[in-house]
């Protein structure tokens, strides 16, 4: 775990928001090493340079999420949406077979399964998952943190279920990794996107899967899939990956020239010390919200917070520096290593007028 010195250090010459930026969970903010990489990536396509080196990104950014995630890096698929991953995994399902899923989570996370039309999907609370699981139930669908209002699922209570009747389990960490310590291990599959609390661009998504690959069909497979890329871009490709790579799209190279960086800030940090100053964070703004009057939804332990009936006034704080969301009527504010106790008091500050 970093220091406070170097936590700090770390953040103030890699971040210069020009407000106070309390929206991680649409968007989070670049890191100044990412920036600077993918100006250079782009300036090898103006330039007419080689960009071989870019692909060197995308495997380091395999590994990198690989320690993350806490499998092998063997277990780790780059593609470039959790819906994208979402659909492999359901096409890999028999008609009829039961999908448990939380009621309203994110889009990515559900659509797929639903627009198969031959599934049974069912969805339940996020904090009945785990007592929902039936004989017959084939797969749980679960984010780990719900995009709406932050609420963390009990991942752990889900796998036993699961085990205890034979179903996969599929857990999205779009709203999680970066934060809250994922253990990609625990389960059959999980996803996650770039772009939030990983740090980086758009146009990137890990997917991680079983060594055998748990079923699944590389039904998207081109030719970075096949186990020598180069000697597979014609034809048929005649070998797939002995990994998970089989399951890889063609990679948007310079969201992974700057994702390497992100990724590289996040180690450099730790995740145990980011969860630590996020969810204190979040923390101080559900104490100030009580003393305001205000209830927000039940999320312990999340980096987010989402306080009903006051989203309408996002426009109004966006207005006065303050970037937070509107989510079906919810203030939704999400906190990352980039926050601090002024970005909160600021906020409780603007919402007392």
């Amino acid at each position: 775990m970093e220091t406070t010195e170097t936590f700090e250090s770390l953040v103030r010459a890699e971040f210069t928001p020009k407000s106070i930026y309390l929206n991680t969970a649409s968007n989070g903010l670049l890191p100044t090493r990412t920036v600077t990489a993918l100006h250079e990536a782009a300036l090898l396509r103006a330039e007419g340079r080689p960009l071989l080196a870019l692909h060197e990104d995308v495997e380091a950014c395999r590994a990198a999420y690989a320690r993350l995630a806490g499998v092998p890096a063997t277990r780790v698929a780059a593609g470039a949406s959790v819906a994208a991953h979402t659909g492999v995994i359901a096409a890999s399902l028999p008609p009829g077979a039961e999908v448990l899923t939380a009621e309203g989570d994110f889009t990515s996370v559900l659509n797929p399964f639903h627009v198969r039309g031959d599934l049974k999907v069912r969805a339940v609370p996020v904090e009945r998952i785990a007592e929902s699981v039936r004989p017959g139930t084939a797969l749980v669908a679960v984010s780990a943190a719900q995009s709406a209002d932050g609420r963390v699922a009990d991942l752990a209570a889900v796998r036993e279920a699961a085990r205890t009747h034979g179903a996969r389990t599929y857990v999205d960490h779009s709203q999680a990794a970066g934060w809250l310590p994922v253990d990609a291990a625990a389960h059959d599959f999980t996803a996650c996107v770039s772009y939030k609390f990983l740090l980086g661009p758009h146009g990137a998504a890990f997917l991680t899967v079983p060594e055998d690959f748990g079923g699944l069909t590389p039904g998207l497979a081109g030719w970075v899939a096949g186990e020598r890329p180069w000697d597979s871009c014609y034809g048929p490709v005649a070998e797939l990956a002995h990994s998970a790579r089989r399951f890889d799209l063609t990679p948007a190279l310079f969201t992974y020239a700057g994702l390497r960086r992100s990724l590289e800030l996040l180690e450099e940090i730790g995740v145990p010390a980011l969860h630590e100053h996020a969810v204190a964070l979040a923390d101080r703004f559900r104490a100030g919200l009580v003393d305001l009057g205000r209830e927000p939804l039940p999320a312990p332990g999340s980096a987010i917070v989402s306080v009903p009936g006051l989203g309408a006034r996002q426009e109004e704080l966006s207005r006065a520096g303050i970037e937070v969301s509107d989510r079906a009527g919810n203030l939704r504010a999400a906190f990352h290593l980039y926050n601090t106790a002024a970005d909160v008091d600021r906020l409780l500050d603007a919402l007392s007028d």
